[in-house]
C-alpha cells in the first residue's frame, strides 16, 4: 500500500515484493519537492530559486502573493502544454513501475484524464468504485477537496460525497484524503490542517469497515488511531520513505 509517490519511481519498482497486489493511493505527479526544491515540474521549468520563494510564500499562507509570483512566471509559458509534457514523463516511468497487479486512484495532484493511456494491463483504476481483492472488497474515492492551492484534482464537497456514498459496505475503505479528524489532518512539519472529508468520517461510523486507508497528509500527527470498529491508517509518505505499508488480515 503507498501514497503520495510524488516522481519516486526506483522504490515503487519494489512496492509489491512478496505482496499479493498493490494498491496505490494517488498523487504520483511531482510538481514541487517541498523537501528538495530543486525537484519537480515547477524547479525544472523556473529554477531552484523560484521554487524556495514559493515554497515560502505557501508555507507562511501567503497564497495571494504566491499565485501572484506564479502568475508572472508562466505569463510567457503556455502551462497547460508545459504541464501536460512534464506530467506525461512522469507517468510514462511510474506506471511502467507498477507491479501486477495493482489497483490505484488518484490523488490531488494527479491529471486522471491522461490515466487511461498509461495504465497497462494488471493495473486497474478506480474511483467510487469497488472491487474484490484476496476475498475482501476494497472501495476506492480518488481526489481531492477545493483548497486555496487550487491542485488539479479538488471536487467539492457534495461531489465527494456522492462517490463515497456510492461505494456502500466496503470491508477496506481507500481515499487519498483523510477523514476529517484532527489528528489525521494536521501536518506537524507544514503546521497546518489539510482537507479531510467529513463523508469519509460520516461512512466510517455509518458502514464500521475494518480499515479506512488513505495519505495526503506527509507529517501527519497521528498515523493510526480507531474510530469505532475502524482502524484508521495514513499508510505514509512513499516519495520520501520508499516504504510500502502492508496491509495484514
Amino acid at each position: 500500500m503507498v501514497s503520495d509517490v510524488h516522481g519516486n519511481a526506483r522504490d515503487l519498482a519494489r512496492a509489491g515484493d512478496g505482496a499479493d497486489a498493490l494498491v496505490c493511493l494517488g498523487d504520483l505527479v511531482l510538481f514541487l519537492d517541498y523537501a528538495d526544491h530543486s525537484r519537480g515540474i515547477f524547479p525544472e521549468l523556473f529554477g531552484t530559486g523560484n521554487a524556495d520563494l514559493i515554497v515560502e510564500l505557501r508555507t507562511a499562507r501567503r497564497f495571494e502573493e504566491a499565485r501572484e509570483l506564479a502568475r508572472r512566471l508562466w505569463a510567457d509559458v503556455d502551462r497547460s502544454a508545459a504541464i501536460e509534457k512534464a506530467v506525461r514523463k512522469q507517468y510514462a516511468e511510474l506506471f511502467a513501475a507498477f507491479p501486477t497487479p495493482t489497483y490505484a486512484t488518484y490523488g490531488n495532484v494527479d491529471l486522471p484524464r491522461l490515466w487511461p493511456e498509461y495504465a497497462q494491463a494488471g493495473t486497474t483504476v478506480l474511483d467510487g468504485e469497488r472491487v474484490e481483492i484476496g476475498g475482501r472488497v476494497f472501495g476506492f474515492v480518488g481526489g481531492g477537496l477545493t483548497t486555496p492551492m487550487r491542485t488539479p484534482y479538488e471536487i467539492d464537497d457534495e461531489e465527494y460525497a456522492a462517490k463515497v456514498e456510492a461505494l456502500g459496505e466496503v470491508d477496506v475503505l481507500c481515499s487519498h484524503i483523510p477523514p476529517e479528524v484532527p489528528e489525521l489532518v494536521y501536518d506537524t512539519v507544514a503546521r497546518r490542517f489539510e482537507r479531510g472529508s467529513r463523508a469519509l468520517l460520516a461512512a466510517i461510523r455509518r458502514t464500521r469497515p475494518r480499515y479506512a486507508l488513505f495519505g495526503h497528509v506527509h507529517q501527519p500527527q497521528v498515523q493510526r488511531m480507531r474510530v469505532g470498529a475502524t482502524e484508521c491508517v495514513n499508510v505514509g509518505h512513499f516519495a520520501s520513505s520508499g516504504r510500502p505499508w502492508a496491509m495484514e488480515w
